[in-house]
This record gives C-alpha cells, structure tokens and sequence, in this order.
C-alpha cells in the first residue's frame, strides 16, 4: 500500500559528509511528517531528526549543527544530510512518515523503510 525506500548510506571516514534519501510511493494521500531513525548494535533505536508538513524540524541533540534534515513535498521525499560525521554516527538508519492513505483518509498510520547503512570509520 505504501513503501519506503531509502538510499545513500555507505562508508565514510570521520569528519566526512553522507546524504540520505527516502522516497514514499503507493497511495498516499498526505504526508504528516517525515523523519529519520537510526540503531546502532546493542542500542536501542533513536529519533534522529524529523519534519513536519509546516516544515517545523527537530533535531536529536547530537546531532544538532552538523545533520540537516529536509523534506520535497512534490516528491514525497526527506533527504537528511550528514556533515561532520563522527564514529559514533555509525548505525542503521531508518525512514518514518505518518501518512494518510488514498483508502482510509480519516486515519493516519506511520510507516517505516528498510534501512540503510551508514559507517563512519577510518
């Protein structure tokens, strides 16, 4: 019914840069809000940034002044791109939206991508 699909994860030394992207397809109605999550082993999943259909955004501390996250209403798509990147940035990273479907537009269910891998290391 809805599928996210992420890309641009991959292996970067510290200090370098990665942008992800996820597109949302199927039968969309609305989108609420788009964001991104990321797991690294033996963590539990963590709200990374999010933003909303006014373009509100909201950040994770850590990763504050260096990730920015964006969003192509047109598209259906959030890019969140990644500068500065440390070690401790490595995990899986996961796409989210809160969307309303063509076939049950007075709800909103929140979907999720398959994730893509992001390694900071030198």
């Amino acid at each position: 019914q809805v599928q996210l699909v992420e890309s641009g994860g991959g292996l970067v030394q510290p200090g370098g840069s990665l942008r992800l992207s996820c597109a949302a397809s199927g039968s969309i109605f609305s989108i609420y809000a788009m964001g991104w999550y990321r797991q690294a082993p033996g963590k539990q999943r963590e709200l990374v940034a999010t933003v909303i259909s006014g373009g509100s955004t909201n950040y994770v501390d850590s990763v504050k002044g260096r990730f920015t996250i964006s969003r192509e209403n047109a598209k259906n798509t959030v890019y969140l791109q990644m500068n500065s990147l440390k070690p401790e940035d490595t995990a899986v990273y996961y796409c989210n939206a809160g969307i309303v479907t063509t076939t049950s537009t007075s709800s909103r269910s929140w979907y999720w991508g398959q994730g893509t891998q992001v390694t900071v290391s030198s």
